[in-house]
């Protein structure tokens, strides 16, 4: 079954639709690689489905033991290489809810995201640093 479907809106611009739920996104191409930086670009669509990922994978496990953790947030910084250009480096800074969870679990919450299927399909040349912060 297809997932989604890409078509070309010219100028460097791509619609996104994703099939099963009809939403649909745009993409465009960064301002220091021709584009208009308008919308995501595909390299930040990256960066930030492991954070996605890592945020998902997170609360599948907390429903799993019963957890109420609350609203987990991450940010993401994506890093460029330049030859060849591709995502060199994807920094995911996950905050959590320390009074939400208990010591004991925070291990097999942290492996659980830093083991989701993005970070695992990703490049051994992409360095992924993700970080947990309790606040």
């Amino acid at each position: 079954m297809e997932t989604a479907r890409v078509a070309s809106q010219g100028e460097l611009r791509t619609e996104v639709i994703h099939l099963r739920s009809g939403q649909r996104f745009l993409t465009d191409a960064p301002i220091d690689n021709q584009g208009r930086g308008e919308a995501i670009s595909p390299t930040d669509m990256l960066a930030v489905s492991l954070a996605a990922c890592c945020l998902t994978t997170i609360e599948i496990k907390a429903r799993t033991r019963e957890l109420e953790i609350g609203s987990p947030e991450a940010t993401v910084v994506k890093g460029m290489a330049s030859s060849p250009r591709s995502v060199a480096r994807i920094e995911v800074r996950i905050s959590l809810e320390a009074n939400r969870i208990p010591l004991e679990h925070r291990a097999y919450l942290e492996d659980a995201a830093l083991r989701c299927p993005v970070a695992l399909s990703l490049s051994e040349h992409v360095i992924q640093e993700i970080t947990f912060h309790y606040g």
